[in-house]
């Protein structure tokens, strides 16, 4: 009865016109994507519900008026599929950033009008990470709705040359960079505090941020007054929430040991993650020593249910996975 926080979509219409605009800058290989196949791939690991969102680069190759058009029919795509089976798939919005203006009316539209259960942003926007003051207005909204907001990396179009090491593919290492970098600022710059309201779900485990938050809170008084004091830093970055897309193995110690009780998400990223690959992480997760049966319930389904209780009703009323489609 896993719901699974981190899954991706591609609809048709997104996936013939990214090639003309941009494309994905991190050469990712382009996903095999349906509803049908996504069931598939949810059926065969215990997932009751996918909530779904549009992974890097979502729609920064767009420009102006063409950005936000695209924004808004992915998100009614995902309107309508959920629609179909509310108890099987969620939406996470998708938002026309770096285009602030526009991506608060299209918060308007999805929240009030859509419904959403979230939205996904990405890690940072040509360069800029999630702390850069140009956000502030987009935090200030997220805040006010007490939004779930789920961070992804990437690499977007007119993002500055994050050099690469030769042989080692972007989504690999790069991208927890990101994310951890976008999780520190957003706490060095004092947005976790004046905007505590928003539950923010960080990809992949955080990426680095765990394993080096000790290293982070206690280093930083060396060059910020302001921060003076490691367990005050040390309580902001666990104010995250940490879903467990392709992170198994040894990050999982390293997450029950520095995120907050019931800050733990099922995440598989399908499909960017193929069924092959995604069972693989999914088996090492369940076959992982560090998990009681307790921590098993919270982190398939109890921890997402505290954030998205309309999923409630969904789960005590189905019948058993192989029965439902």
């Amino acid at each position: 009865m896993r719901i699974d926080v981190h899954q991706h979509l591609m609809p048709p219409f997104y996936a013939e016109a990214l090639a003309a605009n941009g494309g994905d800058p991190s050469d990712s290989p382009m996903p095999k994507w349906s509803p049908e196949l996504a069931l598939e791939f949810m059926d065969a690991h215990d997932i009751a519900t996918g909530i779904l969102s549009l992974s890097s680069p979502s729609v920064v190759g767009w420009e102006a008026a063409e950005r936000r058009q695209m924004a808004r029919r992915v998100n009614e795509y995902v309107t309508d599929l959920v629609a179909t089976r509310p108890d099987r798939f969620g939406n996470f919005a998708t938002v026309p950033l770096p285009d602030v203006e526009g991506t608060l009316e299209e918060l308007r539209y999805a929240f009030d009008a859509l419904r959403v259960d979230g939205v996904l942003v990405l890690a940072n926007y040509q360069g800029r990470y999630l702390g850069d003051p140009i956000f502030e207005p987009l935090w200030a909204e997220l805040n006010r709705r007490q939004a779930v907001v789920l961070i992804h990396p990437g690499v977007t179009p007119g993002q500055p040359p994050f050099p690469p090491a030769d042989g080692i593919a972007s989504p690999l290492l790069d991208f927890l960079l990101h994310t951890t970098r976008s999780a520190v600022q957003l706490v060095f710059n004092g947005v976790i505090d004046r905007y505590p309201n928003v539950r923010i779900i960080l990809s992949h485990a955080g990426g680095f941020l765990p394993y080096a938050a000790l290293r982070v809170a206690g280093g930083v008084p060396h060059f910020r007054t302001d921060l003076s004091d490691p367990s005050k830093t040390l309580a902001r970055l666990k104010h995250f929430y940490f879903d467990t897309a392709l992170s198994s193995g040894s990050a999982v110690p390293a997450l029950k040991d520095f995120a907050a009780e019931g800050h733990i998400l099922f995440g598989s990223d399908f499909p960017y993650a193929p069924p092959d690959v995604a069972s693989y992480f999914i088996a090492a997760l369940d076959a992982n020593e560090y998990l009681g049966p307790g921590d098993r319930a919270a982190l398939n389904h109890g921890n997402a249910l505290a954030l998205f209780p309309r999923l409630e009703s969904h789960l005590a009323s189905q019948s058993p996975l192989k029965e439902r489609r």
